[in-house]
């Protein structure tokens, strides 16, 4: 068998079960510091399909592993290291127990650890999972609004229901339109053909979503997505890995040409957190399974990369 060579033995990396080797979390209320990395298998997952995602947060910590011991080096994309040259004030609280057959439990659970991590003044990051895990995310912040979701999806989800389920991945916009303390939806990087029907997409442009598709951004960039976002405001990032092109993203369900670049996505982060408070983040609908050499995982985890980084620079501005 020929030996696979890894970056990290090159630099001293050691096995870690933590996503970069973040300190654990065993208790997020009691946490100190900027954000807390949490994996969630699935929450609603639709009969036909199952919880295809459950082995998403399990391969991003992996294939990011290899990095762990190099948090003191410069990350390029930031010039400097990613904790600033600080320790890292991030922790990982791991995979909370997600059953495929129980639901409403999953969704209770996933609202639970995320009301832990915004008590103790952290960013939740999300790794999912099916595009069912923000659903109870969102719903955490009932009474911490008013907060604007920002999508970025290949998808809108505005489906009432698939096959009478109305919690299931083709609707999390549409349930987070029906929560109270969410006033302000932007959508991006919608493309080629999902769910929706046209009486979805006029339901949604009738709550008042501003839409910013991955068509329109090919031709003019990111600044109408990011100029839809109210200067000020809490945030709530929905970012379903789909969004992305296949080409660096080729560990979805439903792949189509055209969707975001690396850089692309990388600067919507980095814009939003410029014009508001980014106040938690989800990264779904990763499948391991359909990925090619680890590509989309990599991709995956850097883009969780530079959300520690930005949490770790909110964290130091507070």
């Amino acid at each position: 068998m020929a030996r696979t060579t890894d970056i990290g033995t090159m630099f001293g990396a050691g096995k870690s079960d933590t996503f970069l080797g973040l300190p654990p979390c065993p208790d997020p209320k009691a946490f100190d510091g900027s954000a807390v990395v949490l994996g969630a298998g699935t929450a609603t997952p639709y009969p036909s399909v199952g919880a295809y995602c459950a082995g998403g947060p399990a391969a991003i910590r992996a294939v990011i592993a290899s990095y762990a011991a190099n948090l003191a080096h410069v990350d390029f994309d930031w010039d400097e290291p990613l904790f600033n040259g600080d320790e890292p004030s991030a922790a990982d609280l791991g995979d909370l127990a997600i059953d495929p057959a129980d639901p409403p439990a999953n969704r209770i659970a996933i609202r639970t650890a995320v009301r832990d991590v915004l008590e103790a003044g952290a960013v939740p990051i999300l790794l999912g999972g099916d595009d069912s895990v923000p659903i109870p995310m969102i719903e955490a912040f009932h009474d911490r609004g008013p907060v604007t979701v920002v999508q970025i999806d290949a998808h809108i989800d505005w489906r009432e229901e698939v096959d009478g389920e109305r919690w299931g991945l083709s609707s999390t916009m549409r349930r987070a339109s029906e929560m109270p303390h969410v006033t302000r939806m932007v959508q991006i990087g919608q493309r080629a053909v999902g769910s929706a029907r046209p009486g979805d997409l006029a339901d949604a442009e009738r709550w008042g979503v501003h839409f910013v598709s991955a068509r329109a951004i090919a031709a003019g960039g990111i600044e109408a997505a990011l100029t839809a976002v109210p200067a000020g405001n809490d945030v709530i990032i929905a970012f379903d890995c789909d969004a992305l092109d296949p080409s660096i993203m080729p560990g979805v369900i439903g792949r189509a040409p055209g969707g975001l670049s690396y850089w692309q996505a990388v600067e919507l982060l980095a814009g939003i957190a410029a014009r508001a408070r980014i106040r938690a983040f989800d990264l779904v609908e990763f499948m391991p399974e359909r990925d090619v050499d680890g590509v989309g995982a990599l991709t995956a985890a850097r883009l969780v990369c530079h959300m520690l980084a930005i949490a770790h620079r909110q964290w130091l501005k507070r």
